[in-house]
């Protein structure tokens, strides 16, 4: 009886700490939230000019979302799965009337083209982001990502992650409002 309790007494230390390292590295594995949001939210859009990600299109700046009339700025990438996924959405969108414009980061031209041809372009005018600078300043925390900009440049709203079916009406109500 006493090597018994003498054994549970030297093997409580490990026991415990492994309760602990567990409980440390589910909280690292799974935080209470995964969504960052801008803090630009409300606030205009950082100055910025991106050179054209394809050849013999637009390029994308600041200056284009002062027009007067709201539009979708598009952060993806050629790599990204829901990117693809997100595309029947967008091409939705702009079957509704909904000018977007893109931001393609860390991306080689010849793989946006590609991913283009194969999943649809809805995008007005596409720039090119390959150090994720202008990403970051818009505080966008990964692909895809959509920010509703106002007709002078404000910063409205912003959706993260893949565009689904069912957030299209939030988004176009989203880019409605921002029309006001």
């Amino acid at each position: 009886m006493k090597t018994q309790t003498i054994r549970l007494i030297l093997w409580a230390p490990l026991v415990l700490f492994l309760i602990f390292a567990g409980l440390f590295a589910s909280g690292l594995i799974r935080p209470s939230s995964s969504t960052i949001r801008s803090k630009l939210i409300g606030q205009p859009l950082p100055e910025f000019a991106l050179p054209a990600a394809l050849p013999g299109r637009p390029s994308v700046s600041r200056a284009a979302f002062t027009s007067g009339k709201p539009r979708l700025l598009n952060i993806f990438a050629s790599w990204c799965v829901p990117c693809a996924a997100e595309s029947p959405q967008l091409l939705q969108l702009r079957q509704a009337g909904v000018e977007i414009d893109a931001i393609a980061v860390r991306d080689r031209s010849e793989d946006v083209a590609g991913f283009l041809q194969r999943w649809g372009d809805p995008y007005a005018a596409i720039g090119s982001d390959s150090d994720s600078s202008v990403q970051l300043a818009l505080g966008s925390s990964g692909v895809p990502e959509t920010f509703v900009i106002d007709g002078k440049g404000i910063i409205r709203h912003q959706h993260i992650g893949d565009i689904r079916p069912a957030d299209v009406p939030d988004i176009l109500a989203a880019v409605r409002e921002a029309g006001r």
